[in-house]
């Protein structure tokens, strides 16, 4: 019965099965069969380049008889891939080495490592993994922005219980209409926040409406300011998230407007 040993090497660019055999054999039985391919299936297909079947012996018996040992130990194997559904033309090499010669004079368990060489290797050539851009902060619209980017107008805040725009706030908006006017392509969320509630109560009163909507109402002043501004109402959604996200800089933080970019 073969012996399945698992190994990984340099995980971003390759991984290995080693399938050892019994000596001078190259049957494989079922069980092995199912390992070899449950292995197979478990790596992420999307990104299997390529596969290469080696073969080896050890280092007993003729080179010429070794030879065709390790080739037809890698054919065994090549050939319960394409039975079980493995694509041919990505399996791009089936090569037997031969015999691994090892000096018998300085080797330690001789027939434990004579056992090891007598194998075959299945490895799998990984496309490399693309880079990912995770959602960052910032105070303004940037040229290239990934959805989930966060815009934090540092002028966008609001009195207590007021969903007023000030005067500072609007002279940002309009720097921030501008380059939503040049980078035309980007959808967002205007989410509103309040600060300074009972933890039981996530919202806060508006003084203005007398209604706990305070955060929505400014984030709809927002909308709606940006709407006077020419900016599509196809591209902007708005939502109040009451207490729920603080900013952790203090209270006068947490009054406030901000943008997610929903689409890019």
């Amino acid at each position: 019965m073969p012996i399945l040993f698992f190994g990984v090497l340099h995980a971003q660019e390759e991984v290995v099965q080693s399938v050892y055999f019994q000596f001078d054999k190259y049957t494989l039985d079922e069980k092995q069969a199912d390992a070899v391919i449950d292995y197979i299936r478990k790596t992420d297909s999307t990104r299997i380049e390529s596969i290469q079947i080696f073969g080896y012996c050890d280092d007993r018996g003729k080179d010429a008889y070794n030879f065709k040992l390790s080739n037809n130990r890698a054919n065994a194997i090549k050939e319960k891939l394409v039975e079980n559904g493995i694509k041919n033309k990505i399996i791009v090499t089936i090569e037997g080495k031969g015999s691994i010669l090892i000096d018998d004079d300085l080797v330690e368990n001789l027939p434990e490592v004579r056992s090891k060489n007598r194998r075959v290797d299945v490895v799998i050539n990984l496309k490399e993994l693309p880079e990912i851009d995770l959602p960052g902060f910032f105070t303004t619209i940037q040229k290239k922005h990934v959805i989930g980017d966060h815009v934090y107008l540092e002028n966008l805040l609001f009195e207590r219980g007021s969903s007023k725009l000030e005067f500072k706030a609007k002279k940002q908006l309009d720097k921030l209409a501008y380059l939503l006017q040049k980078y035309k392509n980007l959808k967002f969320e205007i989410q509103g926040h309040v600060c300074c509630t009972p933890p039981y109560q996530k919202e806060a009163i508006d003084m203005v409406t007398r209604k706990r909507q305070l955060s929505q109402n400014r984030a709809q002043s927002v909308y709606k300011y940006l709407l006077f501004k020419k900016i599509s109402k196809d591209r902007m959604t708005y939502k109040g998230y009451g207490n729920t996200v603080p900013l952790g800089k203090g209270s006068e933080y947490d009054r406030r407007v901000e943008l997610v970019i929903t689409k890019i």
